[in-house]
């Protein structure tokens, strides 16, 4: 078990930076790219996994559950707008400002929050 729980967080941040580089590097002509989309899936399972390993060692701070918690709906928010971009992509659509720089822009919204709020 003391393998497989930074095993997750190196998948997790890994996911992240494929989600916040890919927003970066196509920042002037915004899109979806293929590794922000399997970014979005690594980062929700490996989130899961993660959320999973801290309920079994047991959460006893509540405010520790509630980061947890916020970071999941951030992560799903994610990966709902990759899915979004990417099935417009898929059908040769246009791909809006706003949905390419939701995706990046959240990504960054929860990697703050996973680093900036203590306990």
């Amino acid at each position: 078990m003391d393998i497989v729980y930074p095993i997750f967080i190196a998948i997790h941040i890994l996911a992240m930076a494929a989600i916040v580089g890919g927003w970066l590097a196509n920042f002037k002509n915004p899109t979806v790219t293929k590794s922000q989309w399997y970014g979005a899936i690594f980062m929700i399972i490996s989130g899961l996994v993660l959320f999973g390993l801290a309920e079994m060692s047991g959460i006893e701070d509540p405010a520790q559950r509630i980061k947890l918690s916020i970071k999941l709906i951030l992560g799903l928010m994610v990966f709902v707008t990759a899915l979004l971009g990417r099935r417009k992509i898929n059908r040769g659509e246009e791909i809006s400002t706003g949905l390419a720089h939701a995706t990046g822009g959240t990504g960054v919204i929860a990697a703050l929050v996973a680093t900036l709020w203590r306990f």
